[in-house]
């Protein structure tokens, strides 16, 4: 694609960056727009995958026609297949009309499914024959309707492990990435976190008449050298946070330190996640499971030591190894282990034996999702839509996990 035409589109859909996977992105919607290929985008939440799928409709024959979006992880599991394809008057106690449903609405134009990776299973099957020829029937109808529409799906989970774990539907993973395109996270684009951090601060200089926002040397420094775990958006909100609330139009990195989450806190599931297989595609599940498997590690390391000071012990005198052993007990201590080790000095201190049961306490990462769930529904009193908030999981997925683990009936 020329030059002109790539800035002709970052200009017409506001985008804002210089990165070479970026523009690699734009030019592959633009260089497919004009086929009725099926196109996944992948990549982290909040970087914008929301613009390709506008891009190639524009570019499109069918531009003329409509564009509809649709968050797929925003539907009720009980009326994804309503929306997505309507229902018949009476095929459901809330239906008292007939409704057509997005792709009937679509027809001859494009729709974007977001989250595709949070459909169920059998909407996953309607949507692949909606891919493979156009067909499909309506909630509480047996006649077969068609529809001829551009489908554009975007997901910020690796796809790959979802049908390894039998969460996607393999044809519809391959039918579904004809034509795939990575949106890379902020944190690989360089100097384009610089350049967004200008538009963001020009935008509410403007909105809110306040003079523009600046950033010094070491501030610049450190937006470079941040991870960004929640990419374009979080730059956003934290630009928007320091227009109003910041005393200084000069954004030292002192000030910047009172607005941006401590850096250890949220590099460390991305940085591991690459280490694991690779940041892209990586959803909040897996991030977790690596969370559980470091704190089952140092648990496995805890025993070691305990094992290790345990031998010491048995075969030195006690007052050779008074002077180790105790400091050691404190250092167990400090891991909120409550280990009894480290109040006494004396020969039976040596036995430590609370610290030996809370740590051979042996838990599988679906014990410790199902206790997560279980405190986050006890913390709201059993409102999911606040605690799928907190546990930074969709309603959807929240409401599967709850079946799963039976957490309905214990309540």
């Amino acid at each position: 694609m020329m030059v002109e035409e790539l800035k002709r589109m970052k200009l017409q859909f506001q985008i804002i960056g210089k990165s070479v996977d970026l523009d690699r992105a734009i030019d592959t919607a633009m260089q497919v727009a004009h086929t009725d290929l099926s196109v996944l985008i992948t990549g982290e939440s909040g970087v914008g995958k929301e613009n390709i799928p506008r891009i190639i409709h524009a570019n499109s024959l069918r531009k003329s026609k409509k564009y509809i979006a649709v968050n797929c992880g925003a539907i009720p599991e009980g009326t994804v297949d309503s929306e997505l394809f309507g229902h018949e008057k009476g095929a459901f106690t809330s239906a008292v009309n007939e409704r057509n449903g997005y792709f009937a609405e679509a027809n001859g134009g494009t729709i974007f499914l977001d989250e595709v990776a949070e459909l169920p299973l059998a909407t996953q099957a309607r949507l692949l024959r909606v891919l493979e020829n156009g067909e499909f029937i309506k909630v509480g109808s047996s006649k077969v309707e068609k529809t001829d529409v551009r489908v554009v799906a975007a997901t910020n989970v690796n796809l790959e492990n979802a049908v390894e774990q039998g969460r996607f539907r393999q044809d519809l993973y391959y039918r579904l990435n004809t034509i795939p395109i990575r949106i890379p996270p902020l944190r690989e684009r360089g100097t384009d976190i610089l350049l967004l951090f200008k538009k963001f601060a020009m935008d509410c200089s403007r909105k809110y008449q306040t003079p523009l926002l600046e950033l010094d040397a070491q501030a610049e420094r450190m937006l470079l050298s941040y991870s960004w775990p929640g990419n374009v958006r979080q730059l956003k909100n934290i630009t928007e946070q320091m227009s109003i609330m910041s005393p200084s139009r000069v954004v030292t990195e002192s000030v910047l330190k009172e607005f941006l989450p401590a850096q250890q806190n949220n590099s460390l599931v991305p940085a591991l996640a690459g280490q694991h297989g690779g940041t892209q595609g990586n959803s909040f599940e897996n991030e977790r499971e690596i969370l559980y498997k470091i704190l089952f590690d140092l648990r496995r390391d805890v025993t070691d030591l305990k094992s290790q000071m345990n031998s010491m012990v048995q075969n030195s005198p006690v007052q050779e190894t008074h002077t180790v052993a105790n400091p050691t007990a404190q250092i167990v201590a400090s891991g909120n282990l409550q280990s009894s080790a480290a109040q006494s000095s004396s020969a039976d201190d040596y036995d430590i034996q609370d610290t030996e049961e809370y740590i051979e306490e042996s838990l599988t990462l679906a014990q410790v999702e199902k206790n997560m769930i279980e405190r986050a529904l006890q913390k709201y009193n059993g409102r999911r839509k606040e605690a799928a908030a907190e546990l930074d999981i969709s309603e959807r997925t929240l409401y599967r996990k709850i079946k799963d683990y039976n957490l309905e009936k214990e309540k």
